[in-house]
């Protein structure tokens, strides 16, 4: 039955979002969904970074690699499964299974002597889930709404991710002096816990009221065909590919070389403090970032292009190093984190995805995991191994670092501004084509 209330409420938000009355509930359960989710990262992230200040540079090296082999060997694991099991059954398995998995890690830690080796599978172990919980939760909503449904409100849905991941840091920056950072993942596990039967909840709106209950995933995307590894053959002979897969490096080795010189400048401080310090800084990444996508990424991109779009932070942020260089000091540092973190969430990030527009489908399912994963933490490795043997081995200082990351971010800019113009002139031959047509 529906009420004044209801109905005042669902028209209003037709007039402010063009979410139809049907998909109102639907559509405000999913935001909660993946507010939820998000927030549960974000309280558990700032307590695995605190960790790495402990350990030096080698051994966060070899996590680094150890995470690339665990990362390719999950990323088979679940295809197979997505590609066997339907998303109904995958879904609440998976956000049940990490769920288990971190209470498991707070008893494990409780219960040992030695916590060191519980702290690096910890660690590990946060950032395999820092892979798929948002990648699946994507899935799931395309199993959920139909295409007409997904152009509309997708968006809307996504400001819940923006929004937990600005409220989940809060929780350690606020509380974690008081509740030690252990009990966070408890905190961290009873979210995910949470999301289990929104997930059913969704899954019974789907056909009670959005009337997709014969609407699959594979529906939307059927089966393209090929081989498994035509992703990889792909990446490797395709030059636009490689671009993206080599801007992509060197912005994981950029953020490499701050993530580590962060950790040796915050090992002077206690876990709890460092968690604190960490809280905040994702809070306010994440406050750059929603301030960025709200007012400023689609004006930027409209108005100057994509080169500049794609190029303007690898600029700044060479600048910025260059100030770290000269002032190598904690305050800076950070500054330079908060910066480099929410520009590319705000802005670099959504450029970057524009590209695959640019692609076949093929390539847009089978080669785009290969960069986004494979890529991106086999940058990792390499990038602390780079790291480690320029300060443990080598025995740069803070500043030199600085100085040798700047040449990489210039070299990065370089990049963008070449991935940019291969965007457009691919988006003028379009054009070229259609009048041609006409």
């Amino acid at each position: 039955m529906t009420t004044a209330k209801d109905g005042i409420i669902a028209k209003a938000a037709r007039t402010l979002s063009e979410v139809e009355p049907n998909e109102l509930k639907a559509t405000l359960v999913s935001t909660l969904f993946v507010f939820i989710l998000m927030a549960s990262y974000y309280i558990l992230r700032p307590v695995r970074d605190a960790m790495a200040s402990d350990w030096t540079d080698s051994e966060v090296s070899f996590l680094w690699n150890i995470n690339f082999f665990v990362s390719a060997a999950i990323v088979a694991v679940y295809g197979f499964a997505v590609s066997r099991l339907k998303l109904r059954n995958v879904v609440p398995a998976i956000y049940g299974f990490f769920a288990i998995s971190f209470v498991a890690f707070y008893f494990g830690i409780s219960l040992v002597n030695d916590r060191v080796l519980v702290d690096k599978l910890f660690y590990v172990w946060v950032s395999v889930f820092a892979l798929f919980h948002v990648s699946v939760f994507w899935s799931f909503m395309a199993d959920t709404y139909n295409p007409g449904q997904a152009k509309r409100l997708f968006a809307i849905i996504g400001t819940g991710a923006s929004a937990g991941a600005l409220v989940g840091p809060a929780i350690p920056a606020l509380f974690a002096g008081v509740l030690g950072t252990d009990t966070l993942m408890l905190i961290a596990s009873s979210s995910l816990i949470v999301v289990i039967p929104l997930v059913f909840y969704v899954y019974y709106l789907k056909g009670a009221e959005l009337g997709n209950e014969d609407l699959e995933a594979d529906n939307l995307n059927p089966a393209i065909g090929g081989n498994w590894w035509q992703g990889f053959q792909s990446f490797a002979s395709n030059p636009y590919l490689l671009g993206i897969g080599a801007f992509i490096l060197l912005y994981v080795f950029i953020g490499s070389f701050v993530y580590f010189e962060q950790k040796n400048l915050l090992a002077d401080f206690s876990r709890p403090e460092r968690t604190q310090i960490l809280g905040s800084i994702d809070w306010l990444v994440n406050l750059v970032t929603f301030g960025m996508a709200f007012f400023i990424t689609g004006r930027i991109v409209g108005k100057v292009g994509m080169p500049v779009a794609l190029a303007l932070m690898p600029i700044l942020i060479c600048g910025g190093l260059l100030i770290l260089a000269f002032a190598p000091i904690l305050t800076v540092l950070l500054a330079l984190q908060v910066f480099r973190r929410g520009g590319n969430y705000g802005l670099t990030r959504p450029a970057r995805e524009m590209l695959y527009t640019r692609v076949t489908q093929e390539e847009r399912f089978k080669a785009k995991p290969v960069i986004d994963i494979v890529v991106y933490r086999g940058g990792d490795a390499v990038s602390a191994e780079l790291f480690s043997f320029l300060t443990d081995g080598v025995g740069l200082g803070l500043a030199a670092v600085a100085m040798v990351g700047s040449g990489i971010a210039a070299v990065w800019a370089g990049a963008g501004l070449w991935l940019g113009k291969k965007f457009d002139m691919s988006k003028e031959a379009e054009k070229m084509n259609d009048q041609a047509m006409v």
